[in-house]
């Protein structure tokens, strides 16, 4: 059950209200944006609701069991707040956010909370953005248990792999550019060396931004990243980057010595081998 002030359950029950909607976003590196769908900003529990970055949202669909609340909320796409470019990034995957509905002529009624969650799927367009809005219930929607599967599980240089990437990290500058997806480098590592590694921007419009490595090679120092970056690539532009990983066995012990680690099953027999005679 909704908890809300009596004042403002008597505002609710009223013939003519003054609603609005509030909604608070905090994404995963800490920054918190404020919205209303009022025409004019509001200054609620010491936080600024701009007016600017109205949404507009789905009906709001609400379970009594575990299943999952869903809300799709759409937005323009303002570069005062919300940027095209930072939703292609991915710097709102997984942000909390924090859905109110007030009085705006008496905001000491309080608020009623009308949803809190992550956010899921982001997609935009040129000029709005469309994201789901996933229920408090969403871990529970996903599976627990380990799979049996042939490649490591582990990430290269987390706690389970625990492999040190201190020795294969290497840092290097942009020679030459193709595009935002094709470079050439000051790297001299042989080739193949940093396929599925992992290379983030020290400098330049990219800075911290990370994108794995689809290829490289010895020639140039070229290297060429599974997507294109958000912002262009320059020459000049420094980098780190780390040896890749192909999640087998043979890697794990021959690149990295660190098959004690080894996070996979290659030895389970699969269907071929159970249903076969």
């Amino acid at each position: 059950m909704k908890s809300v002030s009596f004042n403002f359950r008597q505002h609710i029950k009223g013939q003519l209200t003054t609603l609005a909607t509030l909604w608070r976003l905090e994404r995963r590196d800490g920054l918190v944006m404020a919205f209303t769908d009022f025409d004019e900003d509001i200054f609620f529990n010491n936080i600024q609701y701009k007016a600017s970055g109205g949404y507009t949202p789905s009906a709001v669909e609400t379970n009594s069991g575990l299943a999952v609340d869903n809300l799709n909320i759409q937005s323009i796409i303002d570069h005062e707040s919300i940027k095209e470019e930072d939703i292609r990034a991915g710097v709102y995957d997984y942000a909390a956010v924090e859905i109110l509905l007030v009085n705006y002529k008496d905001l000491s009624m309080g608020s009623l909370i009308q949803r809190n969650g992550i956010l899921g799927e982001v997609t935009s367009g040129r000029v709005a953005f469309e994201a789901e809005l996933r229920g408090m219930t969403q871990p529970f929607s996903q599976k627990i248990g380990r799979v049996y599967t042939a490649a490591c599980q582990a990430n290269l240089g987390d706690a389970r792999c625990k492999v040190n990437l201190t020795p294969f990290t290497f840092n290097g500058t942009v020679s030459s550019v193709t595009d935002n997806r094709r470079f050439n480098t000051s790297l001299t590592n042989d080739d193949n060396y940093f396929n599925g590694g992992l290379l983030t921007w020290m400098s330049g419009p990219n800075l911290g931004l990370k994108m794995e490595v689809k290829t490289s090679t010895l020639q140039n120092g070229f290297i060429e990243l599974q997507q294109q970056m958000i912002y262009p690539v320059s020459i000049g532009d420094t980098f780190s980057v780390y040896k890749g990983c192909d999640k087998t066995d043979a890697t794990c012990k021959a690149g990295f010595n660190n098959i004690v680690n080894f996070r996979g099953f290659p030895y389970v027999p699969g269907r071929d081998k159970l249903y076969g005679k």
